[in-house]
């Protein structure tokens, strides 16, 4: 370990990292038009569950079984960036990440954490900090022991401490079986009116956005889903149309694909309302997964292919299918049909959404994230610099820590005491597979030269180890 935390911040600081952040001429005209921004967060889908492959190179990441025409259409109408991460592959850490725009290393990896995040920079408080006219909402999941409010966040309307609960859960969804669980309770539940709440998410947003349009506020309105999470709800003719399909192609199961669509239909009355509002030239819609696909659902068939194929490892695990997620951007200045291959994580959104909002000024030392303005303008050859130059995970309860620097990724795992047992070296080019690629004897330097940045920056937050 070479780096004290008080050199590590003073070398961000320097860099325009941490809460700083630098003015993007291809962007100005969109930063004084007070930028509208949308937040659709989803649960639990993964990179490969789309109906069109988020990389060119990489076609097997995704499902003709699915349909998703309307996260299709975002990715068509703006920017998909191929090596999108969420945070965590955990959804409460990852929330706790994109709220306050740091990593799991310094705001707690799992449900419950001491970071308290009203007492830290937030995204409605760094909106409100680059222009006092934002109005922002948050409609749907909050997390799990998140301990701060929305309102305490800065929020202006939320739906309030919700969780996996509110949205339908074995003991919510049959309160009359004791001890209800997945193994005795039905695989799947149909709601015609209102499944996972996503209807209802919707409409709360959409009212939220006509209210400020009327009284000319710039607006943030985060709508976190429930949907695709563990239990399945979904519509009966939706259903229908699925079993008219046949045997899916994956280890999910008809009615799970059935709450995707649902989900997806949602997301295009969201945009629908953007047209109809006639803002949508003047909003950018953000749309990511809170971490990567279930290695199983309720009732699903483990012997046809894995869901997060042909990503290895699922949510939980800090392997490619716990993480990378689907990750897209559509707004002024974003190229229609453009890819980004820079790797970006959710912990980037504040830092994003300050500067896309006219931002300027230092934030807070405990801002991980950096923007990304630059790659929404020119995403072969923009450059964002982060301090370490990596994106960084880390879950010390499963024992296991990961870099990703450019095509490289390397996974460190732990031992009881809090040492490394064993690292795994992969690149990716664009091969995103992990199982039977590690090259960590080809290219020792590089695993050294990674673990060693990887070690630098979890001392300097004083990250949590492995007891």
């Amino acid at each position: 370990m070479k780096s004290s935390r008080r050199d590590f911040l003073k070398t961000c600081a320097a860099a325009g990292i941490g809460g700083f952040v630098f003015s993007n001429s291809a962007l100005d005209v969109t930063l004084s038009g007070k930028p509208n921004i949308l937040m659709i967060l989803t649960d639990d889908q993964g990179f490969s569950e789309l109906s069109e492959a988020l990389h060119p190179e990489i076609p097997q990441a995704h499902s003709d079984y699915l349909s998703t025409p309307n996260m299709n259409r975002l990715g068509r109408d703006g920017m998909r960036f191929t090596s999108g991460y969420s945070p965590a592959p955990l959804c409460t850490p990852t929330r706790r990440c994109i709220l306050c725009g740091t990593t799991t290393a310094r705001s707690g990896a799992e449900f419950k954490s001491s970071w308290v995040p009203s007492m830290h920079m937030t995204i409605p408080k760094a909106l409100k900090r680059a222009n006092e006219n934002y109005r922002c909402a948050h409609f749907g999941k909050w997390g799990e022991q998140m301990i701060s409010t929305p309102e305490e966040c800065g929020y202006d309307a939320s739906d309030g401490m919700t969780g996996n609960m509110t949205g339908g859960m074995p003991k919510s969804l049959n309160p009359d079986i004791p001890d209800a669980n997945h193994n005795n309770t039905a695989p799947f539940y149909i709601n015609d009116e209102d499944p996972k709440l996503s209807p209802t998410v919707t409409s709360n947003a959409i009212d939220f956005m006509r209210t400020q349009v009327q009284a000319e506020h710039p607006f943030y309105v985060q709508t976190s889903y429930y949907a695709v999470h563990l239990s399945v709800v979904c519509k009966q003719n939706t259903l229908d149309k699925y079993e008219q399909k046949g045997v899916p192609d994956r280890g999910y199961t008809q009615a799970w694909a059935a709450m995707l669509e649902d989900l997806d239909t949602e997301i295009g009355r969201l945009l629908g309302e953007l047209d109809a509002l006639g803002i949508a030239d003047n909003t950018y819609v953000v749309f990511m997964s809170d971490n990567g696909g279930r290695g199983t659902v309720p009732g699903g068939d483990e012997s046809r292919l894995p869901t997060n194929y042909p990503l290895t490892g699922a949510k939980h695990s800090l392997y490619e299918g716990g993480i990378r997620v689907p990750f897209l951007v559509r707004g002024p200045g974003v190229r229609a049909g453009s890819r980004c291959h820079t790797p970006v994580a959710g912990y980037d959104l504040l830092p994003t959404f300050y500067e896309l909002a006219g931002g300027k000024t230092h934030l807070s030392d405990e801002i991980d994230g950096v923007s990304i303005c630059p790659l929404l303008t020119n995403p072969n050859n923009g450059k964002v610099v982060r301090n370490p130059d990596a994106l960084i995970f880390h879950r010390p309860n499963r024992k296991f820590s990961a870099i990703r620097q450019g095509d490289y990724k390397l996974m460190l795992f732990w031992t009881n005491s809090g040492e490394v047992s064993s690292r795994e070296l992969y690149r990716f080019d664009p091969d995103p597979r992990e199982e039977g690629m590690d090259i960590t004897d080809a290219q020792p330097a590089k695993a050294d030269a990674l673990q060693e940045m990887l070690l630098n920056y979890l001392e300097s937050v004083d990250a949590e180890t492995p007891t």
